[in-house]
């Protein structure tokens, strides 16, 4: 978890990121759901046995950056992570979460929702 707080402390709002490229096909990624408005994949670096990223296609640096237009695709992303948590077998449960900003744990200025499962989580999270 060290890791992920230094590259949330480093991590900067603006210009492309890892993610663009994933939606634009220029980084391979195990994509797990995709329509018009957003992409699963699978996380690279799984915190569980089930770890995948719900995406959204338009490029909102963070959560607390949305807007009300934003409304329609943020409950959208919702509804895809319940499709994708169903799919990988998360009946038992699972966890959401968005870390927002640098105290939040962000370390990519794209919002993506995680989808977390496959194990008892904790509380508190954090």
């Amino acid at each position: 978890m060290a890791d992920e707080v230094s590259k949330a402390q480093s991590a900067t709002i603006g210009g492309d990121t890892i993610f663009g490229k994933i939606i634009r096909r220029e980084i391979p990624a195990k994509i797990v759901f995709e329509d018009e408005q957003c992409i699963a994949i699978d996380d690279v670096n799984p915190v569980a046995a089930v770890h995948c990223l719900v995406i959204p296609k338009k490029p909102i640096a963070q959560l607390s950056k949305a807007e009300d237009g934003d409304e329609q695709l943020l409950g959208h992303l919702m509804l895809v992570a319940k499709k994708v948590a169903k799919q990988k077998g998360l009946e038992k449960g699972f966890r959401i979460v968005i870390n927002d900003g640098r105290e939040g744990c962000q370390s990519v200025y794209h919002l993506h929702v995680h989808v977390i499962g496959g194990r008892q989580m904790g509380w508190p999270p954090g």
